[in-house]
């Protein structure tokens, strides 16, 4: 059964500020189609006609035993020895289960058909990948760019957006290229953002990294333009290329993804007829607003996840999100390295409420136990050594939380200091001003001064109390 919320969603999808458009009739079918649980299969893309209420009355191909709403409810429930087995197999040592979704997602063929909107998606990001490498000959590059935390959302409209450039505004002298703002090499500690571009059958290899572009060449010879998706100025390491910016795209009352789809849903709508487009921008705006029950939030994004529903696949946008979450938290085939790079959240440069970057102190948060990262690699400890050393800190804490087998949760700490007396500094802090967090010694590691581990008895203690305490100790102890 539908709970509330969902109810509640799908009631204020058509209110303003879409007023002004759900008289006409191109919307009405929009309306019927909301309410339909779709049983139709194979439905054939060419069929499709340009008008929205004919687009959404057809839905991927969905299984006989299970019926799903439009509105993205699991009406029934799998009963099926295998698909539970496919869960346990999926899940990353001391993770909690997720719903059945995840596992249908997680399945041996996560992708569905390829559309034809994907397929020449497909073939222009070939065409413009080919572009870059020649040197854009006789255009001029506009290159599409995000911020550089790419997250998914970030990812999806910086390529999606740059398309829709290529569609409206084509011209031979202008070659628009979406460009993702962050290393090729980076998108492994992406799992999400990899699950999602592969189910959508998006060629991965055809897309522009940062670092397969140089941008400062463009713009010294004159040819560089820059459009820049979700943010009001250019990235840090962008900022020297401030006077090629020719056009900001911001969505102040709504997630990017949905101020892209609303684009090509009023320009070129039949781009979202397919699954893979679909998905790609759902998963953009049920990341960005909380599966819609965020604060930021608002009708525009419920009344476009509406329209993008199809896209969600057989368990619907609780499913797709659940999927989407459980696959950012998996850490199951990250490397040492890739798991700090990751999930580093304090003390980088310029962090935000955090003075530990002052005090060249740096923490993580993980998911899993000291023992399970540590046994990543034989050379575990010289790796957290390493990081610790490339990024200059005096001090790295990892702070570690997880469930146990017997879904006990655990709070552990693995400390890495600079020197052994640091090290003493910081155990003798502790044990004075962490009086509500006492640490259990963990026979994890070998005799050597300057990494140690630990239990935190207090499993109520948070990451954030662990930070506080770290900044306090930065202050007193001056670790500048």
């Amino acid at each position: 059964m539908m709970n509330n919320s969902n109810q509640q969603v799908l009631t204020q999808n058509f209110q303003e500020p879409f007023a002004r458009k759900r008289d006409h009739p191109m919307f009405e079918g929009i309306r019927r189609s909301v309410s339909m649980v779709v049983t139709q299969e194979n439905a054939s893309i060419s069929s499709l006609t340009h008008s929205l209420s004919s687009i959404w009355e057809f839905e991927s191909k969905i299984s006989t035993a299970d019926t799903v709403s439009i509105a993205g409810s699991l009406i029934s429930e799998i009963d099926d020895g295998s698909i539970n087995q496919n869960i346990k197999a999926m899940d990353p040592p001391g993770t909690v289960s997720p719903h059945c979704a995840a596992s249908f997602y997680s399945s041996s063929n996560p992708s569905t058909k390829m559309c034809s909107s994907v397929a020449m998606l497909n073939e222009y990001l070939r065409a413009r990948k080919h572009d870059v490498t020649a040197g854009v000959p006789g255009m001029l590059l506009f290159a599409v760019i995000g911020q550089e935390d790419a997250d998914i959302g970030s990812v999806v409209s910086t390529v999606l957006y740059a398309y829709f450039l290529n569609e409206t505004r084509e011209s031979r002298y202008d070659c628009f290229v979406p460009v993702i703002n962050m290393e090729r090499d980076d998108l492994r500690i992406h799992p999400e953002l990899n699950w999602l571009l592969h189910s959508c059958q998006i060629e991965v290899s055809s897309l522009v990294f940062i670092d397969e572009i140089d941008l400062t060449y463009f713009d010294v010879y004159g040819s560089l333009n820059l459009v820049l998706v979700s943010g009001h100025k250019l990235p840090r390491k962008q900022e020297g290329l401030k006077e090629a910016l020719v056009e900001t795209i911001n969505s102040e009352d709504s997630s990017i993804c949905t101020f892209v789809a609303e684009q090509f849903a009023e320009t070129s709508p039949e781009i979202l007829a397919g699954n893979g487009i679909c998905r790609l921008l759902l998963s953009g705006i049920l990341l960005d607003t909380s599966n819609l029950m965020g604060a930021k939030c608002t009708d525009k994004d419920k009344y476009m996840t509406t329209l993008l529903i199809k896209g969600a696949g057989q368990f619907g946008i609780n499913g797709l999100y659940q999927t989407l979450k459980h696959k950012k938290l998996d850490m199951s085939e990250l490397k040492v390295r890739d798991i700090l790079r990751k999930t580093r959240v304090a003390g980088k440069p310029n962090s935000i409420g955090s003075r530990l970057s002052v005090y060249r102190i740096g923490m993580c948060s993980i998911g899993i136990s000291v023992e399970e990262l540590l046994d990543r690699s034989n050379s575990a400890a010289e790796d957290i050594i390493h990081y610790r050393e490339t990024h200059r800190l005096r001090l790295l804490m990892i702070a570690s939380g997880y469930y146990d087998n017997e879904k006990n949760f655990k709070r552990e700490v693995l400390v890495s200091t600079k020197t052994a007396v640091l090290m003493r500094k910081l155990l003798h802090f502790f044990e004075t001003k962490g009086i509500h967090l006492p640490l259990k010694s963990l026979d994890l590691l070998d005799t050597r001064e300057e990494v140690k581990a630990f239990e935190i008895d207090n499993k109520l203690t948070s990451r954030r109390s662990i930070e506080r305490l770290l900044e306090e100790f930065g202050g007193a102890h001056h670790l500048k």
